[in-house]
């Protein structure tokens, strides 16, 4: 028998540590706790200024409706969804930054310390273990559904790296929160810590990136009701958008600068007329 059918897909990933998932159509035998798809599979390409990124996400501030949520059941503290970037041509993006929940709601939803799981995700039965996905509160959701139509690329900034996942359930507990990742995307971007249902990255530290407009939406090709089954068009368009965004971004700093450097140039001058006009006004008042 060949090695191609001795093996199974999970065996052969294993076998052989350079190989990438890329385009495979049975994805179940990834759907355990502990040998999901590897990080490579779905993170993006090192060429990408990821700090830049992160930076920009903190700076952010145009605040939409309904975008302000705890981002933990029992705290206070609140993270704010923004819509900044939303606007640009290629690479529109809402952003914000949280800590990290584990979802497991799907063909997982009784994962270990997950007391609330629900057995379908918004878009299908996602499984937690074998997809990187994020989530959002349902109310956001609502009230966004013309940008935000489901399987959105997501970017999630964590631990110094950035991998690419889809927007793959919503938030409907009371109250909704943000902060929200699959338990592949939760234990990929904190390997030590032991993420589950009920243990949770607790630091707001997690940039959350969802590409908005139906370009931005994982085609039906590259997934079905519970997996993703092509990674690589998961990274090539992740690092497309991302891309995309930061050129945006890097375009309206410069044209920020340039604006405050034309602005100073000016300033002495302005400021000189004003004081000459005022120096005229009080020679014809005496």
């Amino acid at each position: 028998m060949a090695l191609k059918h001795a093996l199974s897909p999970l065996t052969f990933y294993f076998t052989f540590g350079s190989f990438c998932l890329g385009k495979t159509t049975d994805m179940s035998a990834f759907n355990t706790p502990n040998h999901g798809p590897s990080a490579t599979d779905f993170a993006a390409a090192n060429s990408l200024p990821i700090s830049a990124l992160r930076t920009a996400a903190a700076e952010a501030s145009v605040v939409p409706k309904d975008a302000t949520y705890p981002y933990s059941l029992g705290n206070s503290d609140k993270s704010t969804i923004h819509s900044d970037w939303v606007s640009f041509k290629e690479g529109a993006a809402l952003s914000w930054v949280a800590d990290m929940d584990v979802d497991c709601d799907g063909v997982n939803h009784k994962c270990e310390g997950n007391r609330d799981g629900q057995p379908e995700t918004n878009w299908g039965a996602l499984s937690a273990y074998a997809v990187p996905y994020i989530v959002i509160p349902n109310r956001f959701l609502a009230a966004n559904k013309d940008i935000l139509p489901g399987n959105n690329i997501a970017a999630v900034i964590c631990n110094g790296k950035m991998y690419y996942g889809i927007l793959g359930d919503s938030n409907g507990d009371d109250p909704q929160i943000t902060g929200e990742a699959s338990w592949l995307m939760a234990r990929t971007c904190f390997p030590q810590e032991n993420l589950q249902g009920n243990n949770a990255h607790s630091s707001k530290d997690v940039t959350y990136i969802l590409f908005t407009g139906k370009g931005a939406v994982l085609p039906e090709s590259a997934i079905d009701q519970t997996y993703i089954t092509d990674f690589d068009t998961l990274r090539s368009m992740g690092d497309k958008l991302a891309r995309a965004l930061a050129s945006n971004l890097a375009s309206t700093t410069s044209a920020e600068s340039a604006a405050a450097s034309l602005w100073t140039g000016w300033e002495g001058v302005v400021t000189m007329i004003l004081a000459l006009f005022c120096a005229v006004l009080l020679t014809l008042a005496l």
